[in-house]
């Protein structure tokens, strides 16, 4: 089976072995086809992803080459279920089952994952737990990257984000809050400074019973904010450390701790 791995450096494997795609050029070229989506990639669009604004001298010649290089490589290692690289009038098109490429399945679970959490929280925990372990980096990490790997890339670590805090939400729902302290408390010492985090963060270590470290971390963040940032934690992040001060009831085990986010 054809697999690409783009939610981290550039992989790419059939039947189980790595393909290997050598030369910058040529992995930046695979990575704008499959940051493409399954949309044709217009040859004005990979002259820019492949050298920029200052493209060779007979850069048509050079562009075929790659491109040619490229599908020959690609077919050599065709599979059961093979990918295509095709050119129609609009461009160059990179054609791949829902399943090959790894963003494709992130994206998919994810969508599903939030439809279900209303529903079934633990189910749609584990359903996101799965798809967050398809991450091994930085999307489209180790390639030189243009315009359109750029921006998908910035648009799949967005979608990582929410997939993240969307976890922890339904994690907490569950009442599964020992489960992703240690996780949490790696993210809000990332320089992100993801008040989020340290809002979830505070509501698992209060029901986990302690509430001192609670309210430790929201001192810590409070002081990140104010040494790097030169602001004060969001209203919400001070709503929260005053409602454990009081015990409010929403942060209780099975209330609902989202009444405390207005």
């Amino acid at each position: 089976m054809t697999k690409f791995s783009v939610l981290g450096p550039l992989e790419y494997r059939s039947s189980g072995r790595p393909v290997n795609i050598s030369g910058t050029l040529q992995r930046a070229l695979l990575a704008t086809m499959l940051a493409a989506e399954g949309n044709p990639v217009s040859v004005e669009s990979l002259v820019i992803e492949l050298w920029g604004e200052s493209p060779p001298p007979r850069w048509e010649n050079a562009l075929q080459a790659h491109i040619s290089r490229l599908r020959r490589r690609i077919d050599a290692v065709a599979d059961d279920r093979p990918a295509r690289l095709v050119v129609q009038h609009s461009g160059y098109h990179l054609q791949t089952d829902e399943d090959t490429v790894d963003a494709k399945v992130f994206m998919r679970e994810l969508a599903s994952a939030r439809s279900l959490g209303s529903t079934d929280p633990r189910s749609a925990a584990d359903k996101l737990r799965g798809a967050l372990s398809l991450w091994r980096g930085k999307a489209f990490s180790l390639v030189t990257q243009g315009p359109l790997c750029r921006t998908v890339a910035q648009r799949y670590e967005a979608a990582r984000l929410v997939a993240l805090e969307t976890l922890f939400d339904l994690e907490l729902r569950s009442e599964r809050h020992t489960d992703i302290i240690a996780m949490l408390s790696e993210l809000v010492e990332e320089p992100s400074l993801n008040e989020r985090f340290c809002e979830q963060l505070m509501i698992a270590l209060y029901r986990s019973g302690q509430q001192a470290l609670a309210l430790s971390a929201y001192g810590r963040m409070r002081e990140r904010l104010d040494n790097e940032l030169g602001v004060e934690p969001t209203t919400t992040l001070r709503n929260l450390f005053n409602a454990i001060l009081t015990q409010h009831p929403a942060l209780r085990l099975g209330a609902d701790h989202a009444l405390l986010r207005a």
